[in-house]
């Protein structure tokens, strides 16, 4: 095996002078300490895992990637922490084996964050023969999640063009009941004042009340489903929840709900269209009182930042199950026994076309909380703290709780 520098150093060292050796040394520091700044910078994760899953050196970005203190972990087991990754499979692969058929692999981590983590793994022989794992980490939670909204779109498109069609196909016959209804009108004005006319004619308006509801069902559908575009206006969005949760205080009053809201005032302005905000928030609401039994609890909060207003309408019901999280706004996907699904859909298109997000968590039994961001009328600077540049600094998490590994 061909000696490196250090070897040729460390083997030499005995015919070296002090001074000569100390600026060896000195150099050696510099040169380490540069690699370790650079290794440090870098966005990727760097891993190295030797035999047993132990860890021989892992970076900052491996660390808030994978959610361990390499400074505690090192030279331990991190298999608690690499669950499914295929670790222990690969150290037992011999570099002279067909490393390309392991190429990249994806992975999702629930802890510290939701993320989803592309990984390479390289193999290294250590001096002793043995062979290590390199890990070359990448986050790819963004990338994921755009592939997710496009996918979202084009089921939305698909909704669409199926309403569109359906409604055009009711429509029709409606049309065509609803002449016939008038014809049955004018016949049965002509005869004579009797029971059996009477009796006809409450017939015939039943009927004829019956296909306008069906008819305001499909009209509803449709602008909930393709709805105009928002007259976006400056607006306080405190006006919007008031009369949101007074339309549904006397269903929570009568079924002892425990309701509780915090809105401080005054709140800063957002651009919005009151009447498509308060169908969010009345949606929200209404989900939350179906999710939670007679004398559940509710709550209703807004906070405010330099840049978002979010109301978050948290409840303590069932929860939303781990398989349907993920697809909770898709269309057709619903935790009710008799929902079509579309709400939440719904909502998040007009959460969207304010120019804001809408996030949910939740813990199967334990309740669930949605939130929406709406972008202030008038957003703040505001100065960033050096520390929020440094490695130090912490990653704030918006993903759902999730239980430590």
């Amino acid at each position: 095996m061909r000696q490196g520098f250090f070897d040729r150093f460390v083997s030499r060292l005995d015919r070296l002078e002090a001074p000569v050796v100390s600026a060896h040394l000195a150099q050696l520091a510099r040169e380490r300490g540069f690699l370790e700044t650079i290794f440090q910078s870098v966005d990727e994760g760097l891993m190295v895992i030797g035999a047993g899953a132990r860890l021989l050196y892992a970076n900052r970005a491996a660390e808030k990637m994978v959610g361990f203190s390499a400074e505690s972990e090192k030279g331990h087991s991190v298999a608690r922490w690499l669950r499914e990754w295929g670790i222990e499979e690969m150290l037992l692969t011999h570099p002279a084996d067909d490393w390309a058929r392991i190429g990249t692999r994806d992975v999702e981590v629930t802890y510290p964050e939701h993320r989803f983590i592309s990984f390479y793994a390289r193999p290294v022989v250590s001096d002793s023969g043995d062979t290590d794992l390199l890990l070359i980490l990448r986050d790819m939670t963004r990338v994921h999640q755009a592939e997710e909204t496009a996918i979202a779109d084009e089921r939305l498109e698909a909704v669409k063009t199926l309403a569109a069609g359906v409604a055009h196909e009711i429509g029709n016959p409606l049309n065509a009941i609803t002449i016939h209804l008038q014809l049955m009108n004018r016949e049965i004005a002509r005869m004579e004042p009797s029971g059996r006319r009477d009796s006809l004619q409450e017939l015939a308006g039943v009927a004829e009340r019956e296909v306008a509801r069906l008819d305001g069902i499909i009209r509803r559908f449709l602008t909930a489903i393709r709805p105009a575009k928002p007259m976006l206006v400056r607006g306080d969005v405190t006006d919007v929840l008031e009369r949101t949760v007074s339309l549904l205080a006397p269903d929570m009053e009568r079924r002892s709900i425990d309701f509780a809201k915090a809105i401080p005032s005054p709140l800063p302005a957002v651009f919005l269209d009151a009447e498509q905000l308060e169908q969010v928030f009345f949606n929200l609401l209404r989900n939350a009182m179906d999710a939670v039994p007679d004398g559940g609890r509710i709550g209703l909060t807004v906070t405010v930042d330099d840049a978002w207003l979010c109301v978050s309408v948290l409840d303590n019901g069932a929860g939303i199950p781990a398989e349907l999280l993920g697809r909770i706004f898709d269309p057709y996907v619903t935790t009710k026994e008799k929902g079509n699904g579309l709400g939440l859909m719904i909502v998040r298109r007009i959460v969207r076309a304010h120019g804001g997000t809408i996030e949910c968590s939740s813990r199967p039994g334990e309740g669930t909380c949605f939130t929406v961001r709406l972008p202030r009328a008038e957003r703040r600077v505001r100065a960033i703290p050096p520390s929020a540049f440094s490695l130090e600094a912490d990653t704030v998490s918006e993903a759902p709780h999730q239980e430590k590994p």
